[in-house]
């Protein structure tokens, strides 16, 4: 789902903040609760957002059901940003070699800053790696040395941008079909960036 581009251009390469949160959906099963006192299953579908660290806008948003990993919804975040990245920042969920994959084949050059899990061990093809230097960082340095020595403590934005969402928008979808809930998606997603815009400050350096 493409989302509107920004109405400030900038020159310097973005910061993307990747996260996924879960939205509620209306069917039967809520129908079931209202009318008998049943009890049925919830359903749900997943919002994944890539959001600009500097501007707090969503760059790109994918809607899928529940049952889709985040891994899998990464190639097409990052196919949606045209603009220059020069680091993508995702929590622990996204550690993994296709994550670093499709990075390496949308936005070539851009840092990785993704915490390796605990049980990881560094490559053996001899070849270090971004997630080798992270892993090195984090023997020596600690997990919150590391996170502050790599500026994975700005993928608190995304967060944030998700509980914006829920708030304005709402934590549930109310079209029925996937494919209009997707197109619902996107229109929240647009109409957050407008409000976004519209309260962020626009800022130059001077010298």
């Amino acid at each position: 789902m493409t989302i509107l581009p920004q109405t400030v251009k900038r020159d310097e390469p973005i910061h993307l903040l990747i996260d996924s949160t879960g939205l509620k959906i209306y069917g039967e099963g809520e129908w079931l609760d209202q009318k008998h006192g049943v009890r049925a299953r919830r359903r749900w579908r997943k919002l994944h957002i890539a959001v600009d660290a500097d501007t707090h806008e969503v760059r790109a948003c994918e809607l899928t059901p529940d049952d889709v990993g985040d891994v899998t919804a990464v190639p097409d975040l990052l196919d949606q940003v045209k603009d220059q990245v020069a680091a993508v920042i995702a929590g622990g969920a996204y550690d993994g070699q296709p994550v670093h994959d499709a990075v390496a084949a949308t936005h070539s050059g851009a840092a990785i800053v993704i915490p390796p899990r605990s049980t990881a061990i560094a490559g053996q093809n001899g070849t270090p790696t971004q997630r080798d230097s992270h892993l090195e960082a984090i023997e020596k340095h600690g997990r919150r040395g590391w996170q502050q020595r790599s500026g994975y403590g700005r993928r608190s934005l995304v967060e944030t941008a998700m509980f914006r969402y829920k708030t304005i928008i709402g934590r549930r979808l109310h079209a029925r079909t996937l494919s209009n809930q997707q197109t619902e998606a996107k229109i929240a997603c647009d109409v957050l960036n407008r409000m976004t815009r519209r309260g962020m400050p626009v800022s130059v350096r001077v010298k």
